[in-house]
């Protein structure tokens, strides 16, 4: 495969994933809202998914003061964002259309329809509009284009590759939205195990989609310890860290048995070492280091497997 249509299906998984991350970080913020927890109040919030998704700088150059409106435009709409929904899935359609021959006709209509229903949402006045929707027109969308992926895709190096971007960046993504909570939401030391921080996690949960799943998992009592092992550490949950470096993991190896044990080894050998990390740790260890400091290593160490992807296999790709 050539390393420009590699790059494509891989950054087309990303911009997906990364689509729904800015869409469940609005539903974080809309949810959290609902119960105001500090002087500062709802802005509180908003400023801390900001932080979060490393965009406050640009939002206060170009919107200056806070308000659920400017972030709605801001994380949704902004083209000038490239973390927006709008932009990933403009770049996810760009990308697949670069490798049309690539895709399959079901998962390039998927995409398709779901840009095509963006422009449609970009027409409408805002005020008619609510965060709720935007949410669910996203995570609905992208979980189409994903399913026709898994049900109509070769399981081929192309495959590997969409799916490589969809794991790095789910573990980014929920490593970030764990940062939102424990590190910035959370306003005093003294919250801990208070019913706000209770609250505060049942809305980690739901934004995920891992609500359910996490009660299945370890019953009715909602902690941060209990909340924190199932995003980070449980093997069984879908979005948690080592099940998103896992799939990560296996998509690179996947990738080395197609082209031989000729390809480049950096960022295999990188994912390898970081899982094994994960794998050493239980979640007490996590919090005697410090949970935000744990999360900011996992976050660059994302970022150097995603680095070693390229350099090992993208480079010449746009």
């Amino acid at each position: 495969m050539l390393s420009r249509t590699a790059s494509n299906l891989f950054w087309m998984g990303r911009h997906l994933e990364r689509a729904e991350t800015a869409a469940r970080l609005l539903d974080v913020g809309q949810r959290i809202t609902l119960l105001p927890n500090t002087e500062a109040g709802y802005q509180n919030e908003w400023n801390s998914l900001l932080q979060a998704s490393g965009t406050s700088g640009v939002f206060a150059e170009k919107y200056g003061e806070v308000t659920q409106e400017k972030i709605e435009e801001f994380v949704f709409f902004d083209r000038d964002n490239p973390s927006s929904v709008a932009s990933c899935i403009e770049k996810a359609r760009e990308s697949g259309r670069i490798v049309r021959t690539a895709l399959t006709s079901e998962v390039w209509d998927a995409l398709n329809v779901a840009y095509q229903e963006l422009r449609k949402i970009e027409r409408k006045s805002r005020s008619k509009l609510d965060t709720a929707s935007l949410t669910e027109f996203t995570t609905g969308h992208t979980a189409t284009v994903r399913g026709a992926i898994n049900s109509t895709q070769l399981r081929n190096d192309g495959w590997h590759f969409m799916h490589l971007g969809y794991g790095l960046e789910r573990a980014d993504a929920t490593a970030r939205l764990l940062d939102v909570k424990y590190f910035v939401l959370l306003p005093r030391i003294e919250f801990v195990g208070s019913g706000l921080d209770s609250y505060q996690w049942q809305v980690i949960l739901r934004a995920l989609s891992a609500h359910r799943a996490y009660h299945w998992a370890y019953g009715g009592d909602v902690s941060a310890g209990r909340v924190a092992d199932f995003l980070i550490l449980n093997g069984e949950s879908p979005r948690s860290l080592i099940t998103s470096l896992y799939e990560a993991v296996w998509h690179l190896e996947g990738i080395a048995r197609r082209y031989g044990e000729a390809v480049p080894a950096a960022a295999r050998d990188k994912a390898r070492e970081v899982l094994a990390a994960l794998q050493g740790r239980d979640i007490d260890m996590i919090f005697d280091e410090g949970l935000h400091e744990f999360l900011s290593w996992f976050i660059g160490e994302i970022g150097a497997i995603s680095m070693l992807v390229h350099e090992d296999y993208l480079l010449g790709g746009s």
